[in-house]
């Protein structure tokens, strides 16, 4: 790790006043603390994190250090070897910070092949953990079968359904799905009869019906699995129930059926509860749906298609919840396989958990449409995205947490009035379509990072890493949580008063003082200026710009890129409180 993410890391904690989802700190002044081993546990089966020893969170992070740094690195790797199974291999290095000496250790993520790391003392159902905020949680002994199912391909779809046969399958569903197979996939399919297709299909297991198969195709597959289903419910507040009238929901609904049933049934129910809007389109308005149809029919069907399906989760159904502000699709089981929370979204990406459920609803048509369930060809999230952004709203969060996955889709216009009155008071010209984007998702209250940047915007990640950048050169945005980890929070002078309230105008912090300030008497380069006044890099470069095209400062070279370049004052003048010159 660099000194100087370790300075930035530190900062965050002492803003934040406390530890967070990728950083942990001990105080450890003489020995690793117990907890050291739930920590790189938690770390490992998460997303990776940094370990850092010789902080007193107690004393608002004070760098207290360790007294023998090179023994406290020896344990830490020793720990990691000796006491967690499979072995760890973090970077482990000492810095001085602040007169004082931290050990700091980066722990990366284990494939899911090695998942999950756990203490061999206590042993794998006992000493497993994950890291949930800025604490570590022990694993359940569910989502420690989840993570040993993933390291293989899970073939719960795949196994025969006790006491069923072929009259438990819907006979004209049937037949629509063994046309569409020998249509499109002839070769294998065109010379077989009707029950060695379906066998071929692994629809059939012997005489009996898969899983895969009574879902997709079933007459009622909740006869063997009464929880297999998804429930709909329309809550009056945004907490739930309503405690002042009583009103414990507005719609409540069970969907039945095989998963094209329920997707159908799922999306009228959807659709008798949402409202309509209107949405500017070009000269004119258009009414829309609250949510783009698209984008809910996509999320619907992969909760059913990418759900677990194993024996412990079968008493759990799939859940849609709406509320006034968001709608939340959620399923049992989390992501599997190569698929994570910061790489949905990107075209292709996909793991089958179901690979045998999904290869059968791919010939499975919806009710009334020649369209299929899903295409298998991981468009699912890309299209919900695209649904989205064409619709002007924000895009959908996503949440894994092993045991369940859920969507949230807020419920606002993206760059709606006040969003749009907002951003104007800024007061800041050149802003593209995509930073005006980021701009409304904070302003919504919503999470802004690389990732989340880039599912609204539709960019690559350079282009999104520079566009951020950029408005934190604005002095807009403020990074936290280091590089690696980074997103990005309202600067305080930016942040509106009230999303619902009338806007105010901004005022903006002016940094051309500050770095006048810095300059009396002398010459300084970038570098010098940053650490005098504190100020990120990307803002002091900004300002040295607006400076330099008042004459307030002059170069030494004329080569602003040259490594040699300083800056120094051109003549002795001060800002009055508008920023003008005096």
């Amino acid at each position: 790790m660099l000194h100087e993410e370790l300075i930035e890391i530190i900062a965050n904690l002492r803003a934040l006043g406390g530890d967070h989802a990728f950083v942990e700190a001990k105080r450890a002044e003489t020995k690793l603390p117990k907890s050291v081993r739930e920590t790189l546990s938690a770390f490992a089966n998460t997303s990776g994190g940094v370990l850092i020893l010789g902080l007193d969170e107690t004393q608002g992070f004070e760098a207290t250090g360790v007294r023998d740094a090179a023994k406290l690195e020896a344990d830490l790797a020793a720990m990691c070897s000796e006491n967690l199974e499979p072995p760890l291999r973090p970077l482990i290095g000492t810095h001085r910070f602040e007169d004082a000496d931290l050990v700091v250790a980066e722990i990366a993520e284990l494939p899911a092949g090695s998942k999950p790391a756990y203490n061999r003392g206590t042993g794998m159902t006992q000493g497993s953990f994950i890291r949930v905020a800025d604490g570590d949680r022990k694993l359940s002994p569910y989502e420690v079968q989840l993570m040993l199912a993933n390291r293989g391909q899970p073939r719960d779809d795949e196994q025969p359904v006790p006491g069923t046969t072929v009259a438990n399958l819907d006979g004209a569903l049937t037949g629509i799905f063994l046309s569409r197979l020998r249509r499109h996939r002839g070769r294998a399919f065109a010379n077989l009869d009707d029950t060695s297709a379906l066998r071929r299909a692994k629809i059939l297991v012997g005489d009996e019906v898969s899983l895969a198969g009574l879902l997709s195709l079933g007459e009622y597959p909740q006869e063997f699995f009464p929880q297999l289903m998804l429930t709909f419910v329309h809550y009056p507040t945004k907490s739930g129930p309503d405690p002042r009238s009583g009103t414990r929901f507005i719609d409540n609904i069970a969907a039945e059926g095989p998963i094209p049933a329920i997707v159908d049934e799922a999306l009228v129910a959807l659709r008798r509860n949402m409202k309509r809007r209107s949405t500017i389109r070009g000269a004119g308005r258009a009414e829309t749906w609250e949510y783009p149809e698209t984008a809910l029919r996509e999320a619907v069907v992969n909760a059913l298609v990418h759900r677990d399906y194993s024996g412990p989760s079968q008493g759990t159904q799939v859940q849609v919840e709406m509320y006034p502000d968001r709608l939340v699709i959620r399923n049992p089981g989390g992501l599997y396989g190569s698929v994570r929370e910061e790489n949905l979204g990107v075209e292709g990406t996909s793991s089958a958990r179901n690979a045998t459920l999904l290869k059968v609803l791919e010939d499975t048509p919806l009710p009334g449409s020649d369209r299929p369930i899903c295409e298998n060809r991981g468009s699912g999230i890309p299209a919900m995205l695209a649904a989205m952004r064409d619709a002007k709203l924000s895009p959908p969060r996503f949440a894994d947490d092993i045991s369940t996955f859920s969507a949230t889709f807020p419920n606002h216009t993206l760059m709606g009035d006040g969003a749009v009155q907002w951003i104007a008071s800024l007061h800041e010209h050149g802003l593209t379509d995509s930073q005006c984007h980021g701009l409304a998702m904070l302003f919504h209250g919503e999470t802004l990072n690389n990732q989340a940047y880039r599912n609204a915007n539709d960019l690559d990640s350079r282009v999104a890493t520079e566009e951020l950048g950029d408005l934190v050169a604005r002095g807009l945005l403020v990074p936290a949580g280091g590089r690696r980890y980074a997103h990005y929070t309202l600067a305080e002078d930016v942040v509106p008063a009230s999303v619902d309230g009338p806007v105010r105008e901004q005022r903006r912090a002016d940094r051309r003082e500050e770095i006048l300030s810095a300059l009396d008497e002398k010459e300084a380069s970038r570098a010098d200026l940053v650490a005098e006044t504190g100020l990120p890099d990307r803002t002091v470069s900004r300002w040295i710009g607006v400076l330099l095209r008042q004459g307030l400062i002059e170069a030494t070279e004329k080569n602003l890129r040259s490594p040699n370049v300083r800056y120094r004052r051109t003549r002795q003048r001060t800002l009055d409180e508008t920023g003008a010159e005096r």
